[in-house]
């Protein structure tokens, strides 16, 4: 049997081949051809999402931030100046009246006038006064008088007279008694009646009571005057200079005099104005040294001691007053405690009454905490606040610093600085400037 040589015959092309073959293998190489378009697919996919990763992870080279920082210095306490207002007070105040009513016939200043203590200022009507003194000093200089004569005893004159007059009662009832013997003799014999015996013995009786009466009043003028008429006459003349007396100060008060230096603030009554006892007339207003009036709280008074003395501002110039007095009274309403400075007495030109003063008042509030500029901080959650401290990263790059969000409470500010406690401790740094660029984590250089 011969064999047939092989012929070399063109191979089909892939429709050709795909077309006369049969039909269950034209679908399984269908198939084959869409599993590796999807795997060729899926593999590209893959290929462009490792590559977003890793262009996505890969560092980026950036400059870090420069700060400037804070080393953190704790203390244990901090001074608050506050400023209180207080009034210009005078030192002295008066409304001047007089003592008693009367017609005002004169007032010698008008308000605003300056004047020194012991000037006149008003004047009562003072006549009626006057007349009264004068019928007083008419009464005393009559008991005064009659003193005299007492003071000096009877006059010899009047002795002389009086002895005179013993004498010659004497004389008179010597004679009598002589007719009385002679009657009775007469009577015994009946040449007279029992009458006329009777008017000579009555006339002879009489006669010796005339005569006791004179040597009575002649002992007393040689024992001169009773110390106790003197008394009483001294007495009577000392009454009438105590109302001469108590007239002068009548008259004197009828004339208002300053009781101090000052000004005159008001001007209430005019001449001719009838005025009761006490009525204001004048207000004096003292301006020596002017007295500025606050009220402090209890804890602030307690720092103070009288004699200390701190500024004033008052209308925009400053003053330093001395602490005069604290007054022992708490005010019920505002619960404070009144203090009392004194003013240079220079200032008694610049100042009125009831001007408002400042004044300023340092207190030592004893808490921790740290003085932190403004520009520290930033706003956080639940009104608290928020600084942020660096801290060495733990890559080899000593330069670079990481950001920490500290909380803190602030206390007080002062101009442009707080006091603020928190979660800082001493020797950590605080960058004081451009928080608001800052995230926590973030990493800066500091400040050389």
């Amino acid at each position: 049997m011969q064999s047939i040589p092989e012929q070399n015959l063109p191979e089909p092309s892939v429709s050709q081949s795909l077309s006369e073959a049969p039909l269950p293998r034209r679908l399984s190489r269908k198939i084959g051809w869409m599993l590796g378009a999807i795997a060729l697919l899926g593999g590209l996919t893959l290929l462009g999402v490792r590559t977003l990763l890793t262009r996505e992870s890969a560092p980026q080279m950036v400059d870090a931030l420069v700060v400037e920082t804070l080393m953190v210095e704790p203390v244990e306490s901090y001074t608050v100046a506050r400023t209180y207002t207080g009034e210009v007070v005078a030192g002295r105040t008066s409304e001047l009246g007089f003592e008693q009513g009367g017609e005002l016939v004169e007032v010698l200043v008008d308000r605003g006038d300056r004047i020194t203590a012991g000037e006149p200022l008003a004047r009562l009507d003072t006549r009626r006064l006057q007349a009264q003194r004068a019928q007083l000093m008419a009464q005393r200089d009559r008991a005064q008088a009659e003193l005299l004569e007492l003071q000096n005893g009877p006059r010899r004159e009047a002795i002389a007279s009086a002895q005179s007059s013993v004498q010659d009662l004497e004389n008179q009832l010597e004679l009598e008694r002589l007719r009385q013997e002679r009657r009775e003799v007469l009577y015994t014999e009946g040449a007279i009646s029992l009458e006329d015996r009777d008017v000579v013995a009555f006339g002879a009786d009489a006669l010796e009571e005339r005569l006791a009466a004179a040597r009575s009043q002649l002992e007393e003028l040689q024992n001169g005057t009773r110390p106790e008429q003197l008394m009483a006459q001294q007495a009577t003349v000392e009454q009438l200079a105590a109302s001469i007396a108590d007239l002068d100060i009548a008259i004197e008060k009828s004339t208002i005099f300053a009781p101090f230096s000052g000004a005159i603030a008001a001007r209430r009554l005019d001449e001719g104005a009838i005025v009761e006892a006490g009525q204001p007339i004048l207000r004096l207003v003292e301006q020596a040294e002017p007295e500025v009036e606050v009220g402090l709280p209890l804890e602030a008074i307690a720092n103070l001691n009288a004699g200390g003395s701190f500024p004033v501002s008052i209308g925009g110039q400053p003053y330093d007053a001395a602490i005069a007095a604290i007054l022992p009274e708490v005010d019920s309403t505002t619960r404070t405690q009144t203090v009392v400075l004194r003013l240079p007495s220079t200032a008694a030109t610049n100042l009125s009454p009831d001007q408002l003063a400042d004044i300023e008042l340092a207190q030592t509030i004893d808490e921790e905490g740290i003085w932190l500029p403004l520009s520290a901080l930033t706003q956080g959650d639940r009104g608290l606040w928020s600084a942020f401290a660096v801290q060495p990263t733990e890559e080899s790059d000593d330069d670079l610093f990481q950001v920490e969000r500290r909380q803190v409470e602030v206390l007080h500010t002062e101009g442009d600085r707080a006091f603020v406690r928190g979660v800082l401790v001493a020797g950590d740094r605080v960058i004081t400037d451009g928080v608001q660029r800052l995230v926590p984590g973030q990493q800066v250089q500091l400040m050389d």
